[in-house]
């Protein structure tokens, strides 16, 4: 048990009050494999705090520069393990998550980063199936073949018509990349930079297609939030722009913006 306890860091991004915190602690000490589990946040609570205190669980205050990349920075800079996981605070893992990610990462020589599927939490119901979910299915499916998981051209094109990677369901290998991880500018494609960034790296994205964790959709989720005001379809474009000629783009981003309708919850 000690010796996965040494492999493994979930870092949990609290932010205010979610009534969903303590559900997703709980997800991530069910797993079937032990974790380190450390919380950190920019907006510290009694709420957080009272969860952190129950759970005995590390809390860490960011009391720099606040911000969805300057908080998972903040959380990384804290992981000494070899996986680290970002979990946010709304979502949540099945019990296998951890064993199978870390068990196929571990097959790989030298592995960037490991993810698994996921399906959508709305209204407390699991939802497997949707557009959204359809099309990210399909992006990812060339990752499935073990000989393409190494290959920049093969994720890169994958990358060039979107982001189908559920971040929440992404796992690390600290060792194998470039701090910091995430930069700072955008409000809803930072990860989406990250995996861009990350594919011209040498090594592997490791892909199980089990959805292994839910993404919570909720009103007041940061997602929810950006497709409403439209500043992800304008992220989006900026992002298309460094796989495709700005008219190719701009073609692409209305296509993918069709289909994160399904976020909404209407």
């Amino acid at each position: 048990m000690e010796n996965q306890l040494k492999e493994h860091t979930f870092v949990i991004c609290a932010y205010k009050e979610s009534e969903y915190l303590e559900e997703c602690i709980q997800s991530l000490r069910g797993q079937k494999l032990r974790s380190k589990i450390i919380m950190v946040t920019s907006t510290p609570n009694d709420r957080i705090r009272k969860m952190a205190d129950q759970y005995q669980i590390e809390l860490y205050i960011n009391e720099g520069e606040s911000g969805i990349t300057q908080d998972w920075n903040f959380g990384l800079e804290h992981v000494h393990t070899k996986y680290a996981t970002i979990a946010h605070q709304d979502d949540t893992y099945e019990p296998a998550y951890l064993q199978t990610v870390l068990a196929e990462m571990e097959k790989a020589s030298h592995p960037l980063i490991g993810f698994t599927g996921y399906s959508e939490l709305r209204n407390g119901e699991k939802v497997y199936k949707n557009v959204n979910l359809n099309i990210k299915r399909k992006m990812l499916a060339p990752l499935k073949v073990k000989g393409f998981q190494g290959s920049r051209f093969v994720r890169r094109r994958i990358l060039s018509l979107g982001d189908p990677i559920c971040c929440p369901a992404v796992t690390f290998c600290m060792d194998n990349l470039q701090k910091p991880i995430f930069q700072n500018g955008f409000r809803s494609c930072e990860d989406w930079e990250a995996w861009e960034n990350i594919s011209r790296q040498k090594g592997q994205f490791v892909y199980c297609g089990e959805p292994l964790m839910s993404h919570r959709i909720h009103e007041e989720s940061a997602t929810t939030a950006i497709i409403g005001d439209n500043a992800r379809q304008k992220e989006n474009y900026i992002m298309y722009c460094k796989f495709w000629p700005p008219v190719i783009a701009g073609l692409i981003n209305k296509f993918y913006s069709r289909s994160e309708k399904s976020n909404e919850l209407s």
